[in-house]
């Protein structure tokens, strides 16, 4: 099989669990504007071709179709903060210290950064095509492909490559990995390939009568279908390091504030009334509440900073003089 020197993620039910949190933004705007997609299934039935072009033939009138798309890309960028696919982190890690990656999205660029930043996963991305950037995967793969410099990536940090050649990718050598039948079919067109995956929109058996070569059932198989036995390595470099929490003002990328390795502080917060939140706000509170039941104390939180090598121990436990330095600051706080 060729190498592969460039994979294109779609966003949405790739990288991202989308089915209940788009669903959730996009069933008032069904409702509002008379579209008749009253259920979760005719939703995902959308997604079949392009979303926004589907929405339109949803529509009596030109004027009815924007309203609807520009109302729908709006609660978009307000409300929709979905989780992350789990185990797709290391994926990208693992194919971004050797591959160029990009994404490429029907949502908008507001979302996109939203998402990659509020994930650590920005810098591994090279490229991000969103759909107020390009209208369809189609265009999007044609930019990226006709684009010189299409060859130099990033390795999870804010630079690019530098110095040296990197050939440009072609359609043989990148690859869409997608979770929908007409991104499939949008990228056959182009002359690229396709993995499949079989969590998000689109079943397994639709995604291969669409042209994907494959369709991998877990986000690891991802990696042994496009690198062979050479998934099995560790990524190198910055890839290695998994993104940390944002100090105030960072990027929430990984990258250190002025050369060095923030610490994180989460102080637990007055509770904002149901009435007063945005979905979106709401959804990441319930996350939080949930996740803070399982901690004896929460008002404070230290995480100290990793070992030199950049992991914590092997068997996953924080080690002892991580519960030292708790106990410790709580002493402080509590006596000031």
């Amino acid at each position: 099989m060729t190498s592969v020197r460039a994979v294109v993620f779609d966003l949405d039910g790739t990288l991202v669990q989308t089915r209940v949190a788009s669903w959730e933004v996009f069933e008032p705007i069904s409702r509002r504007h008379g579209l008749g997609v009253e259920t979760p299934g005719q939703y995902f039935d959308l997604f079949r071709g392009n979303v926004f072009t589907s929405i339109r033939g949803l529509c009596a009138t030109e004027e009815q179709a924007r309203a609807a798309t520009g109302d729908f890309l709006a609660a978009l960028r307000s409300h929709y903060s979905p989780p992350l696919v789990p185990g797709m982190q290391a994926v990208v890690r693992r194919l971004a210290s050797e591959c160029t990656l990009a994404v490429m999205s029907s949502n908008a660029m507001e979302v996109l950064r939203r998402v990659l930043v509020d994930h650590g996963l920005a810098y591994c991305f090279a490229h991000v095509f969103g759909g107020d950037v390009a209208p369809d995967k189609r265009t999007a793969l044609r930019t990226f492909l006709a684009e010189p410099g299409s060859g130099y990536g990033r390795r999870c940090s804010a630079d690019y490559d530098e110095g040296g050649e990197a050939p440009r990718p072609d359609p043989a050598t990148t690859v869409l990995v997608t979770d929908t039948a007409g991104d499939v079919r949008d990228a056959r067109e182009v002359g690229v390939r396709v993995v499949g995956v079989a969590w998000g929109m689109h079943e397994a058996a639709e995604l291969t009568a669409a042209g994907a070569e494959f369709v991998a059932l877990w986000p690891q198989e991802v990696l042994s279908h496009l690198l062979g036995d050479e998934a099995a390595r560790e990524p190198t470099g910055a890839c290695a390091i998994p993104g940390a929490a944002p100090a105030a003002g960072g990027c929430g990328c990984g990258c250190s504030v002025s050369g060095v390795a923030s610490q994180t502080f989460s102080v637990r917060k007055a509770t904002p009334s149901a009435e007063s939140e945005a979905p979106g706000d709401r959804r990441r509170r319930r996350r939080r509440e949930a996740a803070a039941a399982l901690r004896p104390d929460d008002a404070v939180v230290v995480d100290p900073p990793r070992p030199s090598n950049g992991h914590r121990p092997a068997n996953g436990h924080r080690p002892a003089h991580h519960d030292e330095l708790r106990d410790a600051m709580r002493r402080i706080l509590r006596a000031g």
